[in-house]
């Protein structure tokens, strides 16, 4: 097994090649004119491939050159793998050329909802570009972008991170609390954002800045009441279901209070926080690429249809 590997790292893709044409133009001089070599060059490449092999691969006599039975064997069978190997370089170029990408990750915190999947499909299909989500940690949206482990990720708002590139911005979403059916301040179509000061507002957990936490959970009313928050949440279910035992509230966005699905909670607007929940889909600026600038645009194109 190492001999074989030994040797199959000394066989250079130019032998290859050479053969290759070689068994199509049974001629030395015609092979060296079409890859650009001198005639001693290209019977140097066979030879040097045979030596490899440890066999006569072409038979030369002063009239003619052709394939020894071995010969024909190999090229037979190396001829698709070099066409594969061929096609995939070819494409490699194309792709570090452009910049673009066949897949892209995209992280999320919290739900995917139908209309961001239908654009995916909308990309795979006009740009042959592949999604894969990824689940983000609900209070750390920007580590994985950092590190490089998703190409973008789809994010609240706001976002000041340097070397960060906001490519598409979301509809504003008005917030809701959500909140035990049977609460007290379930008795109100509406609450007044003072109210949250009465509530002890779940916080997501995580690395994410200050100035991104307090977005999500703010730390005071604009009169300057204090909002408790004693528990954090690392994902929006964890949320829902504490919100439900009557002794928190969670500040969520319109779609997660109409795919909820949950009897046992209230999604009570706020006034003074409508418009307030944004997403919007950031990249690195220093990783942008055309896949990802359609994937911006293919959104763009959505909303605006909607």
């Amino acid at each position: 097994m190492v001999k074989t590997v030994s040797t199959l790292s000394q066989v250079h893709v130019q032998q290859i090649e050479c053969l290759l044409t070689l068994a199509e133009e049974l001629h030395f001089g015609r092979t060296a004119e079409r890859l650009g070599y001198s005639q001693s060059r290209a019977s140097q490449l066979i030879s040097s491939l045979e030596q490899r092999i440890g066999a006569r691969l072409v038979q030369r006599t002063s009239r003619r050159v052709s394939l020894t039975r071995l010969g024909e064997q190999f090229v037979r069978e190396v001829r698709p793998a070099y066409q594969h190997l061929a096609s995939t370089f070819v494409h490699a170029r194309e792709r570090a050329m452009w910049g673009a990408l066949e897949e892209l990750r995209i992280g999320f915190t919290g739900m995917v909802y139908e209309e961001i999947t239908r654009t995916f499909r909308v990309l795979d299909e006009r740009h042959g570009v592949t999604v894969h989500t990824r689940d983000l940690p609900l209070g750390s949206p920007f580590d994985a972008l950092f590190a490089g482990d998703v190409d973008a990720a789809i994010i609240e708002l706001p976002v000041h991170e340097p070397g960060l590139t906001v490519g598409f911005r979301f509809p504003p979403q008005d917030q809701f609390l959500a909140i035990a059916q049977g609460h007290p301040l379930t008795e109100h179509p509406m609450l007044d954002i003072e109210s949250l000061a009465a509530v002890d507002l779940l916080h997501r957990e995580g690395g994410a800045p200050h100035y991104w936490m307090s977005a999500r959970t703010p730390p005071t009313t604009p009169s300057g009441m204090p909002i408790v928050s004693t528990t954090g949440i690392t994902t929006v279910q964890q949320g829902l279901a504490l919100a439900a035992t009557g002794r928190h509230g969670m500040l969520v966005c319109k779609p997660v209070a109409d795919h909820s699905g949950r009897a046992d909670l209230a999604f009570l607007p706020v006034q003074g926080l409508e418009g307030t929940s944004q997403l919007a889909l950031v990249w690195p600026a220093e990783n942008a690429t055309p896949s990802l600038t359609a994937l911006a645009r293919l959104l763009e194109e959505a909303h605006l249809m909607d």
